[in-house]
């Protein structure tokens, strides 16, 4: 096969697709500005769980360096501290999930690509180099979204309702926290506060928890996206501390408070904030070549649902298998494409937006919808094992009808006992459905 193909980005959308034209026969060439012996020494560049679906991927890609049966988490808890008592369940998943740190995986990643005859060249493009680098390839493939190149790529308002972060970002991985009998992920929700994902992490010391803090605009918790590590390590944990146990006990009652730090030192941490974008897919260079925008530069999502690596990863894949299968890159490939990714990617970007807002808000329909999983185990393994298909989680929240449908399916009303309508108080509300 003489097929060549340039990436920009070496993230998991590039490493991915690299991977699989590598296995396919097809020359690739990864431009990235960091080397493999860089990345443990460099800041925490996020906190990432591959769901099951991924890790298939991975299996089929031979990279699984990390049995997810060794590894790995096998549901999801989730706290929701409504008043007077809050809600609490559980949910299963179908196989496990896992996270490991990518300063262990991307590195470990790129040493598997060189060694099946990939090409890595370690320099910093600018977006007016990419046309000319096009004349050496037949199909360019953009991943990344930083500096110029989210540029290159139109913005799409359809699918882009925010213009700026919906959350104040505080992510870090943290020793001191006790693992469950069960690795599990727990998702808290403090309405009218935020969110917080803990996610049992491997890192360069074992297995740590990530923190997941994700803060609302002008609420009691944003002060932890403003509050620098740095300045006072101990001020900003006895800060950290506070806000766990106002907002989410359950993780502060397993804090050992003299070991809670970051896991592995002052890189441990993150602060800032995402804006949801999705990107037109591609734009035909002058010279007429074709670039492919993937991964983040073609549909970035807040990280509070855990969706962003898992939907590059199946975009990488629908890409790759386009590429071997078709030979000429042009309006038509890129149909092709489009049409096998799209409900994927955009299942995980609506959904992730619809949660961002109505968490926030917490409306009737959504506490009605909690209520019900809690009170139904099938629903709620269903429900968490969704986390592997973004699209299904769609099908259920596009509207109030739909999830109501989706209840009424799982947990049918006798007749005289149709969904009910908001109660009074939220507590009730949520109590109805159950």
């Amino acid at each position: 096969m003489n097929k060549t193909v340039g990436i920009i980005g070496a993230g998991t959308a590039g490493l991915h697709l690299g991977l699989y034209l590598r296995q396919q026969g097809v020359a690739v060439t990864v431009f990235t500005d960091r080397r493999p012996e860089e990345y443990a020494g460099m800041r925490l560049l996020n906190t990432v769980a591959h769901h099951a679906v991924t890790i298939d991927r991975e299996d089929a890609l031979g990279v699984n360096h990390w049995p997810s049966d060794e590894e790995g988490y096998f549901g999801h808890h989730y706290f929701i501290g409504v008043q007077p008592e809050p809600i609490r369940f559980y949910g299963d998943l179908h196989q496990p999930s896992r996270a490991v740190d990518y300063r262990i995986y991307q590195p470990r990643l790129m040493e598997d690509f060189l060694e099946r005859g990939g090409q890595i060249e370690y320099r910093e493009i600018r977006g007016d180099e990419v046309a000319a680098l096009s004349a050496r390839f037949d199909l360019m493939v953009v991943c990344t979204g930083k500096g110029p190149f989210g540029q290159m790529f139109q913005h799409d308002p359809q699918h882009s309702p925010f213009d700026r972060p919906q959350r104040a970002l505080c992510v870090g991985l943290f020793k001191g926290i006790r693992q469950r009998p069960e690795r599990a992920v727990t998702m808290y929700f403090s309405p009218g506060a935020g969110e917080m994902i803990e996610i049992p992490t491997l890192t360069f010391n074992g297995m740590q928890n990530a923190l997941v803090i994700e803060n609302i605009i002008g609420g009691d918790l944003e002060v932890l996206a403003k509050t620098r590590y740095e300045d006072d390590p101990r001020a900003f944990i006895e800060l950290l501390l506070t806000k766990l146990r106002q907002h989410y006990p359950d993780c502060a009652d397993r804090i050992d408070e003299g070991e809670f730090d970051l896991a592995n030192g002052p890189l441990d941490i993150l602060q800032g904030g995402v804006t949801p974008t999705v990107r037109k897919s591609h734009v035909f260079l002058e010279g007429g070549k074709l670039a492919v925008s993937l991964g983040d530069v073609h549909a970035m999502v807040d990280p509070v649902l855990g969706q962003g690596a898992n939907m590059a990863s199946y975009a990488a894949l629908v890409l790759g298998e386009e590429i071997v299968r078709q030979d000429v890159y042009d309006e038509r490939f890129i149909e092709h494409v489009n049409q096998r990714r799209q409900d994927r990617v955009l299942g995980a970007t609506r959904w992730t937006n619809f949660m961002l807002t109505n968490l926030r808000l917490m409306p009737a329909e959504l506490q009605q919808f909690i209520g019900a999983l809690s009170q139904n185990r099938a629903m709620a393994d269903e429900f968490t094992d969704n986390f592997n298909y973004p699209e299904r989680q769609w099908d259920c929240f596009a509207s109030v009808e739909r999830m109501r449908a989706w209840c009424a399916a799982r947990m049918p009303a006798p007749p005289s006992q149709p969904l009910p309508t908001p109660a009074q108080s939220p507590r009730q509300r949520v109590a109805a459905l159950a």
